[in-house]
């Protein structure tokens, strides 16, 4: 009877709680990054992408995270403009070499971008900390 009690009593400890942390994720239609405010927006075109393209779109964030990474390692520097500037040089790097490109290779090369941000990353991040910007 005890253990009864007890699994009744801790269900509705939890039922509360997890009711009262549901309330608190409400999300917020505000997109704000939290560094860096001015960050440009993607290009319209990427917002408005077919479904069954998201993949080139998927492609050319991680380009863009790429070259950002890149960046701020070469210039040892994570001011704004170098972690966010326009989104120009990554439309370029696709479509000169990603366009007509198979979902595949698309696939492939996301991976690759990827790769080379993250190991960016490691190097990059204790600029943008240092700067207030991560």
């Amino acid at each position: 009877m005890m253990r009864v009690v007890a699994t009744a009593g801790f269900l509705v400890v939890f039922g509360a709680t997890a009711g009262v942390a549901e309330r608190n994720l409400i999300p917020t239609l505000d997109n704000l990054p939290d560094v860096c405010p001015d960050q440009p927006p993607e290009p319209q075109w990427m917002h408005g992408i077919d479904v069954r393209e998201s993949h080139k779109r998927l492609l050319i964030q991680q380009i863009y995270r790429a070259q950002s990474m890149q960046r701020v390692v070469e210039a040892q520097s994570c001011e704004c403009p170098t972690r966010y500037p326009p989104w120009e040089a990554a439309e370029g790097v696709f479509v000169e070499n990603f366009a007509a490109s198979e979902y595949w290779d698309i696939v492939e090369a996301t991976s690759e971008y990827r790769r080379q941000a993250n190991d960016l990353r490691r190097e990059a991040m204790p600029i943008c900390e240092a700067a207030g910007n991560w």
